[in-house]
């Protein structure tokens, strides 16, 4: 079975910090891009970050650069999202998608996510309150 199946997300207060992870079931990543979308209330998917196996690129929007930070383990299965200094804007239901790129097309030149992706995690919600 292929699926990416999410996990960490919850409540934290302003400045907190939280983790979460997307794992693989099924497949190895090194051949994807993995990004991290979120949807706040009222808006859509957001896509905030992501990474090319093949490329070894990585893409952050403005607000999560410097906050937040993408990661795998060496197994190549597992995605992470580390999010520091956390706001109240941060508030979202956060998912994690991949989508095949095994040329390496994803390249430093990115300007966002992909928007196709071939799985989609669950989502997991995160609330940032005082």
């Amino acid at each position: 079975e292929v699926q990416l199946v999410q996990s960490g997300g919850g409540l934290v207060q302003t400045g907190g910090s939280l983790r979460l992870s997307c794992a693989a079931s099924g497949f190895t990543l090194d051949d994807y891009v993995i990004s991290w979308f979120r949807q706040a209330p009222g808006k859509g998917r957001e896509g905030i970050s992501c990474f090319s196996f093949k490329t070894g690129t990585t893409y952050y929007t403005n607000s999560a650069k410097g906050r937040f930070t993408i990661s795998s383990n060496n197994a190549k299965t597992t995605v992470y999202l580390q999010m520091n200094s956390l706001q109240s804007e941060d508030t979202a239901v956060y998912y994690c998608a991949a989508v095949m790129d095994g040329l390496g097309f994803f390249t430093e030149t990115a300007t966002a996510c992909p928007s196709e992706n071939d799985y989609w995690g669950q989502g997991t919600q995160v609330t940032v309150s005082t």
